[in-house]
């Protein structure tokens, strides 16, 4: 296990993120890229935990998405089944699981005040951290040919991953307002949504 880890993970990471799995019981499972999530927790019906998370992120994003799918199963045991998957409970021990790895042995100096911040308050999930989530995606080694929404001008039109044709609007507090082509209905995107540009 360690030794699968080490591809995946920032070699400072590997041992504390391995004894932290084994502490937790837990059955990682190493995934191909799902395109809505980074990676999930779930207690399976024979009453063990599982997680999976994508092979496809970036080492510091792995990290992240790792601690953060443990904290559930740990808020979970230590607060009971009922409370909300990103409440307080959450956020606490996503803070306390956290704080171990955020320091320059781990992470590049430049991402650690980003996630000093972020983790003052954890959203549940890292990609709706628009800065945090940009910095993440310059350690990505396949750069991306999609777009931010951010970056594209307004009236623009785009496609999302399942096809779907938007055109961006106006920016409502942090979200752009874009409506859907097809059905004329308004949805809100985050800036940092990635997409492909059809036209300007």
């Amino acid at each position: 296990m360690q030794q699968t880890l080490a591809k995946y993970l920032p070699e400072a990471a590997v041992v504390p993120c391995f004894e932290l799995i084994k502490a937790s019981q837990v059955h990682l499972k190493i995934v191909n890229e799902r395109v809505t999530r980074h990676g999930d927790y779930r207690r399976r019906k024979d009453g063990r935990h599982q997680i999976t998370v994508n092979a496809s992120l970036n080492k510091y994003r792995f990290l992240v998405t790792l601690i953060h799918e443990i904290a559930h199963l740990v808020a979970f045991e230590k607060y009971g089944r009922h409370i909300k998957p990103h409440g307080i409970e959450w956020k606490r021990t996503f803070q306390y699981l956290m704080l171990p790895f955020i320091h320059p042995e781990i992470f590049p100096s430049k991402l650690l005040p980003l996630l000093a911040r972020h983790f003052k308050n954890p959203k549940a999930s890292s990609s709706t951290d628009a800065q945090l989530s940009m910095a993440l995606k310059q350690f990505d080694e396949q750069q991306s040919e999609k777009t931010y929404v951010f970056e594209l001008p307004i009236g623009s039109v785009f496609r999302i991953y399942n096809g779907r044709l938007f055109k961006k609007g106006n920016k409502r507090t942090k979200r752009f307002e874009c409506v859907e082509m097809s059905s004329g209905k308004m949805y809100l995107f985050q800036p940092n949504a990635e997409v492909e540009l059809i036209q300007n």
